[in-house]
């Protein structure tokens, strides 16, 4: 049974060990597809294997639930983010600590009411820093600089930022800017999962230079990230302390199975 799942984006759409064969599971919110790696990793590639899913379009409840059937405890999702400043270098990789919601429209939880309940989730560490500090630990021993607190800025997309909404989101705290950062992490809270998210840089927010300019050779940074995502999740074990089992406050009871989603104590 899977134990561990990576998901990502733009430009990450295998793993070491991967089966490109893609596995469907039917979930309550429509069906979504997993590929299996080696030992206990799964891979989920967020947009698809072809890149052929927008991220306002993606189906991010249907992706969690069909991890969190699988049994999937620690969840690390990767993302291709635009740096708000200069501190985090085009090429370069940070750590999310915290995030700002800027999308909309988009069904960014499960409990909404019926069989589903009522709940809240706590939000104070959104983040689970126990799995954080072992991705730490894993970029040090293999000599990879990382930022290791960054605040991700979720936008909705497809479109880039103006000047005026990278201005604000710089001022309201933003380190990095992305299109899926929201709602995998709340999402993932609300299943109880450890959840790490890790940006790697592909642009210099409009503002900080003139013209948007993505990088697109990256793949030296994508398989140096990938390599202490999986180390960093070979090494990682369940257990307590961190906040991410029992998030959620449950005002109105769940008829559905949601086991580490149990309620704050």
């Amino acid at each position: 049974m899977p134990k561990h799942a990576i998901i990502a984006g733009t430009g990450i759409y295998d793993l070491p060990g991967f089966d490109p064969t893609p596995v469907v599971v039917e979930t309550p919110f429509g069906p979504a597809a997993y590929n299996r790696c080696q030992g206990d990793l799964v891979f989920l590639p967020r947009h698809g294997l072809h890149h052929d899913t927008p991220p306002h379009a993606i189906n991010y409840r249907a992706n969690f639930w069909a991890l969190h059937s699988l049994g999937v405890e620690s969840v690390v999702a990767a993302y291709a983010v635009g740096s708000l400043h200069r501190s985090i270098p085009l090429r370069g990789l940070a750590l999310m600590t915290d995030f700002i919601d800027r999308t909309n429209g988009r069904a960014d939880t499960f409990y909404t009411g019926g069989d589903w309940g009522v709940g809240h989730a706590d939000m104070s560490r959104p983040y689970c820093p126990r799995l954080g500090k072992v991705i730490l630990e894993q970029a040090a021993a293999q000599g990879v600089e990382i930022v290791p607190k960054a605040t991700y800025a979720a936008t909705n997309g497809p479109r880039f930022e103006s000047p005026a909404e990278v201005r604000l989101l710089t001022a309201w705290g933003g380190d990095v800017v992305g299109m899926t950062g929201v709602p995998e992490v709340a999402l993932a809270r609300e299943l109880g999962m450890h959840f790490a998210g890790v940006g790697l840089s592909m642009n210099l927010a409009v503002g900080l230079e003139e013209e948007l300019a993505v990088v697109r050779d990256l793949s030296a940074q994508r398989a140096a990230m990938l390599s202490i995502l999986q180390q960093a999740l070979q090494g990682f074990e369940d257990g307590p302390g961190c906040g991410c089992v029992g998030a959620v406050d449950f005002l109105g009871a769940t008829k559905m199975s949601i086991p580490r989603a149990h309620p704050r104590t």
